[in-house]
């Protein structure tokens, strides 16, 4: 990955290089994107039925919204579910502690930042997978994920959100639920889409707004998981 300043990569997209420069870097690049996606399918490929958990970093420890992604998270331990999250401070750190704390798998898929991000002490020690690159992180949430459970954040929670509904919509992933946690956060977005996407423009399908649920409890995110599995007499085997 390339470090420096934001001006510093803006100027070295400009740069000329010549031809063994560029195969040099790119064949690092790609040997590095191959390591971590070895790394990720060997150990997520064992973690069993997860739901993963998204939500902002910056959250704080008496937020009502990091108390009730902690018991969301115990909710899902006791129904049979693991948590995948993100890996670091925050909400993050509520999905992993309530489901350490449970007894259940705690998965952390630890993005590498100059900021904010680090290892919460609540990830079971052998599920903890570091990465460079986003999308290396974002195709193991996909892949490995039962469901999703999406609580308040900001850009990173909205990039994963809609990463997701995206892969939902075109088919490209199973038809996995999708829980936004606090009405009074989220029907706002809801409600562009409908008006504004949908209504004005026609750039989504009626259809999609019925992709995405939106909840105020622990209890209600925790049955519309449940009540998807049940459609198909699914069950969590651990």
């Amino acid at each position: 990955m390339q470090t420096g300043t934001s001006e510093d990569k803006i100027r070295q997209a400009f740069l000329q290089r010549d031809w063994h420069e560029i195969k040099s870097v790119n064949s690092w690049m790609i040997f590095k994107i191959m390591a971590e996606f070895v790394e990720g399918l060997e150990k997520m490929a064992r973690i069993g039925p997860c739901v993963t958990i998204f939500g902002s970093a910056r959250t704080k420890a008496e937020n009502k919204y990091y108390i009730m992604a902690e018991e969301i998270a115990r909710k899902l331990v006791r129904h049979g579910y693991g948590v995948i999250t993100g890996g670091g401070p925050g909400i993050m750190e509520a999905g992993n502690k309530g489901a350490f704390e449970q007894g259940g798998t705690s998965v952390g898929l630890n993005i590498v930042l100059p900021f904010e991000q680090f290892n919460n002490v609540y990830i079971d020690r052998d599920k903890i997978i570091n990465f460079d690159y986003f999308f290396v992180r974002k195709v193991m949430f996909v892949k490995f994920s039962q469901g999703f459970i999406v609580m308040p954040g900001g850009l990173g929670t909205l990039d994963e959100l809609f990463e997701a509904y995206t892969l939902i919509q075109t088919n490209k992933i199973g038809r996995f639920p999708i829980v936004l946690v606090g009405k009074s956060y989220w029907q706002g977005l809801i409600d562009w889409i409908r008006d504004t996407v949908l209504g004005v423009e026609q750039n989504v399908s009626p259809q999609d707004l019925d992709l995405i649920n939106i909840v105020d409890t622990p209890e209600e995110a925790v049955k519309v998981i449940d009540d998807f599995y049940a459609k198909y007499l699914l069950a969590p085997n651990f």
